[in-house]
């Protein structure tokens, strides 16, 4: 398979759908309160997932679930924390598909596996991303920004969180299925980038719906079309891009793993109050709210995503030339 056709059946591949809980009482019960590891700042889209599943699952195990912040090499630091801990179900980290995918190609020496040194234990959710533009920019689809872009090779600036985030990666494969090329500006961070698409001074930013969506609705911004293959229910009139880019789809996700051989009566006890939580009324409506779509997958759900993403973002990597190192 060459890279075009390699980049077009990872990018278009279904999403992991909900699986049911298990009917059967878990026969393992943490005994001292949960760590759940972030390797971000507080604040940011990892850190609130995290304490909106914290919150909801505490009460069905019995403990407290508490978040720590453990900050630095784009989420490495936390990873190798939990890579590191005893696999006694009281550490686990919350893993996005930068942190146990991406990483693993971006970083020449990891001092961990993203795939052996983790126990999956629930895939918590599925995000996407908005085309968000300047309001001045002359573009009021997909298809006009295509035909733009096209007419005017090179010449828009497109920010993104970092040479080698989701944001980057997002644009990249854009701009393969697309046939565009875009000028990239990497930022610290996706929130800079989105402060200076507000200011006027980029032409688009493919952001989170969380990190947007006060923008748009002020009209600071304008929203072009999602990156699910399907409309996000927070933003019903704006279409997948494709609509207009056939095959293109890139997915985030949000994820909960363990140290490498962790007991099945940990993994399964931790998934199934997972997806309990998440299935919650307030719960699952908070998680629409910020653009999720909530998931509560067990271990083989996050294991299979985690396996397509890794040959995904290999492939990105290599496309983009992006490197941490």
């Amino acid at each position: 398979m060459d890279r075009r056709s390699l980049l077009r059946a990872l990018g278009a591949a279904p999403l992991v759908p909900a699986l049911p809980a298990r009917a059967q009482a878990p026969a393992w019960r943490p005994d001292r309160p949960i760590r759940f590891v972030v390797g971000f700042a507080a604040g940011g889209s990892t850190d609130t997932s995290a304490r909106i599943v914290a919150n909801a699952i505490s009460p069905r195990l019995g403990q407290p679930v508490v978040v720590e912040n453990r900050v630095g090499a784009a989420g490495n630091i936390g990873s190798e924390h939990v890579a590191r801990s005893a696999p006694d179900g009281h550490t686990f980290v919350v893993a996005s598909v930068g942190t146990h995918a991406t990483n693993q190609f971006l970083y020449r020496a990891l001092p961990f596996h993203v795939a052996r040194d983790f126990s999956p234990v629930s895939l918590v959710l599925v995000s996407a991303a908005v085309i968000v533009v300047k309001p001045s920019l002359p573009v009021n689809s997909v298809a006009e920004l295509v035909a733009y872009a096209r007419a005017n090779p090179g010449r828009l600036n497109i920010g993104t969180s970092g040479v080698g985030g989701t944001q980057h990666f997002a644009a990249a494969l854009f701009e393969q299925r697309a046939g565009v090329q875009f000028t990239h500006v990497p930022y610290r961070g996706g929130a800079p980038a989105m402060q200076d698409l507000v200011g006027g001074r980029l032409d688009l930013v493919f952001s989170p719906l969380a990190e947007t969506m006060s923008f748009i609705q002020s009209g600071q911004v304008r929203a072009l079309g999602v990156t699910r293959t399907e409309r996000m229910p927070a933003l019903p009139d704006i279409p997948a891009i494709a609509d207009t880019v056939p095959g293109y789809a890139f997915n985030s996700w949000i994820g909960i793993f363990g140290p490498a051989r962790l007991p099945a009566p940990i993994v399964n006890a931790m998934s199934q109050a997972i997806a309990e939580g998440v299935r919650q009324p307030d719960v699952n409506r908070r998680m629409t709210e910020l653009g999720y779509l909530p998931v509560g997958g067990d271990a083989e759900a996050m294991a299979d995503l985690q396996r397509r993403d890794l040959a995904l973002m290999e492939e990105l990597v290599r496309l983009t030339g992006a490197s941490a190192d």
